[in-house]
């Protein structure tokens, strides 16, 4: 959105629009009011300016695709009056190794200076997504030990 008019800093937008934005969700707990931000290039989900992904020029956004594959979401700045050809998506299928598909995130973060204060965020995304999407292995069962153990063999061969 900074983007759209030269002369508008990303300052100014954060300004105006960061008390009410499409995707500000407001929380109230305990007496204290959270913010949280529905942005999909927010990769924290704080609202918070440093993650607003609308009021820069430059933002990244991770999401899960189809078949456990991660898409990494990032603006292009020379297209930003072009809102189809504006963002660039790069997927990592589920088959990519964890650790290749970390090292590309923290790379297409951090590379030609795009935002590399957001590369811990995009990785621990990442990390996130790809535990969330890992099956939960059931609990065995526990052991007896002990005395109940002894009485359980005695009952076993009785």
């Amino acid at each position: 959105m900074a983007a759209e008019l030269p002369n508008v800093s990303q300052d100014l937008v954060w300004g105006i629009v960061s008390t009410n934005n499409a995707f500000l969700v407001k929380r109230r707990s305990l007496g204290k009011t959270a913010n949280f931000s529905r942005d999909p290039l927010n990769l924290k989900n704080v609202h918070s300016r440093k993650h607003a992904g609308f009021a820069h020029d430059k933002a990244i956004g991770v999401q899960s695709g189809e078949k456990g594959a991660i898409q990494v979401i990032s603006k292009k700045v020379q297209k930003a009056q072009q809102p189809a050809e504006g963002l660039n998506v790069v997927t990592f299928g589920s088959g990519t190794s964890t650790r290749k598909t970390y090292k590309a995130v923290a790379n297409l973060a951090a590379r030609r200076s795009y935002r590399s204060d957001l590369r811990q965020a995009a990785v621990e995304r990442v990390s996130a997504l790809r535990r969330a999407e890992r099956p939960v292995k059931p609990e065995p069962e526990r052991k007896l030990r002990g005395n109940k153990a002894k009485k359980a063999a005695a009952a076993e061969e009785v």
